[in-house]
């Protein structure tokens, strides 16, 4: 893989408004470090808000923190985001998903069979760019999906295109161990 140039370079604490250091330092606290997308994200102090907010939010919901890695790994994967297959292949090692897991979320399957539809509608919302059919709604049903987590899903996926476009324009350095893509 080779490395990309930055279109958009991440900000630097230093040259950030108050607001937005102060933002960037809280996530520095908290992860130990700021990782180079999301001081991307920061040079739009609106965008970085937004992003983290929606995460924060969508972190409440119904999916597990497992099932929201299986959604972005299904996604980092179809949208061949080299960045985001990195940074979510170390979050998932982190929250528990083994190599095998990982591997299988990339590919839009999983172990379990809720799981594995969680994954294969993900996966299918970026082919379809949204526009998956009631045969895509009811196979996701048959797991036992409920409205409720279907439409988490696709908020994550969104969350997930934005991050994934982001390191696609701004060419951002991968920060994390890199995972090739397939």
């Amino acid at each position: 893989m080779t490395t990309p140039t930055p279109t958009i370079h991440p900000l630097k604490i230093s040259d950030a408004d108050e607001a937005t250091a102060a933002t960037l330092n809280a996530v520095k606290a908290k992860l130990g470090g700021v990782p180079n997308l999301i001081a991307t994200l920061a040079n739009s102090p609106a965008v970085l808000q937004g992003y983290l907010q929606l995460s924060e939010t969508l972190g409440a919901g119904q999916l597990t923190s497992r099932q929201r890695e299986i959604v972005a790994l299904a996604t980092a994967q179809e949208n061949v985001c080299g960045y985001c297959l990195s940074a979510h292949s170390l979050l998932g090692k982190a929250i528990g998903l083994s190599e095998d897991e990982i591997r299988l979320a990339r590919s839009g399957t999983a172990s379990t069979p809720q799981e594995a539809a969680i994954a294969s509608f993900a996966r299918q919302l970026v082919k379809t760019r949204g526009r998956v059919d009631s045969g895509a709604v009811a196979q996701a049903r048959e797991p036992g999906l409920s409205d409720a987590v279907i439409l988490e899903i696709i908020a994550n996926v969104a969350l997930s295109v934005l991050t994934n476009y982001t390191n696609h324009v701004a060419g951002t350095v991968i920060d994390f161990p890199v995972v090739e893509v397939a």
